[in-house]
């Protein structure tokens, strides 16, 4: 019988803050969330996407191929914000997230120009 130690992250459907990536394990399935810095589809690429996300504790680099592109090619193309399911890629120092699902949560943007979202920001 093997003991295996309870994950220490948040794993999907809660996003992981990007600050904490160092913390799971290579291969690990994680969600992280944020805002679209960059998207880049260089032509050398063959057909592989980059996204950068931000979130309030740093940046996260997302890898998406072709298939998964495909599949979520709206949400990749116009989100403003997305959250990610992938796996953990670490090699040295350098951490990327390989897309398996991509969801486009733009919408929460648009949830705080509501007026109860202002009212309960100022209340706390």
């Amino acid at each position: 019988m093997s003991f295996t130690a309870p994950q220490t992250w948040p794993t999907p459907p809660a996003a992981l803050p990007h600050a904490m990536l160092d913390l799971p394990p290579n291969s690990a399935r994680v969600a992280v969330a944020g805002l679209v810095l960059v998207r880049q589809r260089p032509g050398t690429a063959n057909g592989v996407i980059f996204i950068t996300l931000e979130d309030e504790t740093g940046v996260c680099n997302i890898i998406v191929w072709r298939k998964v592109y495909e599949k979520y090619r709206q949400a990749i193309i116009s989100g403003r914000m997305l959250r990610i399911t992938g796996r953990i890629q670490r090699e040295t120092a350098v951490c990327h997230v390989i897309a398996e699902y991509v969801e486009d949560i733009s919408f929460m943007l648009d949830e705080l120009l509501l007026p109860q979202a202002s009212q309960a920001k100022e209340q706390t």
